[in-house]
């Protein structure tokens, strides 16, 4: 019994560790791949930059990539809830256009947010390269964030509030692609109003009402 009375407060110390080792991890991962790219990223500059042994991220990651990837799955989590967003919703709040613009200017906010902004930079410029990062980077990244349009869109389909046969997948690109190509390609300013007007054009289109 003295051997499990002492065990016990124990556990929720080393979860406190465990969780400020992978939050150091996750900040030295983002950090590196900033100030050097992704090629030039080790396991063994992570590891030293957060202050842990090597083995401590081999515990839980088999590669550098798992850990960029987590790191930046945690990076848009917290910019989410920075924004008042659910990480993982687009509000529903029976107004359409006003939904996609707050997700949109949200965007932007991340997009002109150095800690966001450098790391998906590289990350996104080395998944042309990466056949393999690149594959995941769209799976683990980009397609969850796709479905939640896909799903706003349908729940609008389903009021009525968009014509009843469009397809959500090919609908969503005409503002979600042209922010992201406008953001790689350096074509233009990313602003509030940019990402307003995408939204007005693609549910209101180009001719006249």
């Amino acid at each position: 019994m003295a051997h499990q009375h002492s065990a016990s407060p124990s556990a929720p110390d080393a979860a406190r560790r465990s969780e400020r080792s992978r939050l150091a991890i996750y900040d030295a991962a983002l950090a590196l791949v900033a100030e050097v790219g992704y090629p030039k990223t080790t396991i063994e500059g992570i590891a030293a930059r957060a202050g842990v042994g090597k083995q401590t991220i081999y515990r839980w990651w088999s590669s550098k990539a798992d850990v960029l990837l987590e790191a930046f799955l945690d990076l848009g989590e917290q910019a989410a809830r920075a924004a008042g967003q659910e990480p993982h919703a687009i509000p529903d709040t029976g107004d359409l256009a006003a939904d996609l613009k707050q997700v949109l200017r949200a965007t932007v906010d991340e997009l002109h947010d150095p800690v966001f902004e450098a790391p998906s930079r590289a990350l996104a410029a080395e998944g042309v390269v990466n056949e393999e990062l690149g594959r995941r980077f769209v799976a683990q990244l980009l397609e969850p964030s796709l479905q939640l349009y896909v799903d706003r869109l349908r729940s609008a389909r389903d009021a009525g509030d968009v014509r009843a046969d469009i397809d959500p997948r090919i609908a969503l690109e005409l503002f979600v692609s042209p922010l992201a190509q406008r953001w790689l390609q350096y074509t233009g300013p990313i602003t509030y109003d940019y990402t307003d007007t995408l939204v007005d054009y693609a549910l209101y289109g180009l001719t006249p009402r």
